[in-house]
């Protein structure tokens, strides 16, 4: 639409300011276009810079861990520590149940997405019986340059992902207080 609208109304226009310019001998009426130009390329990069990506199939890829900036806190560092997943290539899904860095039991699946927008959405087909995190698809909350996964557990509610490593919380002088 913004195509369609430069082209029909604001090119003309500048191109009859450019001719007016040339025929008056007139500058004003060859920075009134020059300024339209910057404008919209201006607003073309911004534009391009905060947009939010269409997600694919090959973005969701890779290994997921929970999101401990979105809530933080003893709980999240125990789901931190507990739930974490991959995704590969081949379409599978590996959700583990971990303490830290050990893996204690294995739920596998297959993915696949939907494209009923500009985006893709992640499908999720897991091996039953599987684990009540994984009982329900995913939302895909996109962001500029990237996205989390929000997963509904019946037992624990939402639950925040995010593509990443895992890395050991390492603790401060305070127990209570974490930090990366």
């Amino acid at each position: 639409m913004a195509v369609f609208f430069g082209m029909i109304i604001v090119f003309p226009i500048m191109l009859t300011l450019i001719i007016m310019s040339y025929l008056t001998k007139k500058k004003i009426f060859l920075y009134i276009p020059l300024g339209i130009a910057v404008l919209l390329l201006a607003a073309y990069l911004y534009r391009s810079y905060y947009k939010k990506p269409n997600l694919e199939k090959e973005d969701y890829y890779g290994s997921y861990v929970i999101d401990r900036n979105y809530f933080s806190g003893q709980q999240a560092d125990w789901q931190y520590n507990t739930f974490r997943f991959e995704i590969k290539e081949n379409d599978s899904i590996y959700f583990y149940v971990t303490e830290k860095e050990e893996i204690i039991k294995v739920y596998k699946g297959t993915i696949s997405t939907v494209t009923p927008y500009n985006s893709a959405r992640l499908i999720i087909d897991m091996e039953q019986p599987a684990h009540h995190v994984m009982k329900y698809n995913p939302t895909t909350y996109r962001e500029i340059r990237n996205y989390f996964l929000v997963f509904k557990s019946p037992k624990f509610n939402n639950m925040y992902f995010r593509k990443g490593t895992w890395k050991e919380i390492k603790k401060t002088g305070n127990p209570l207080t974490y930090s990366d």
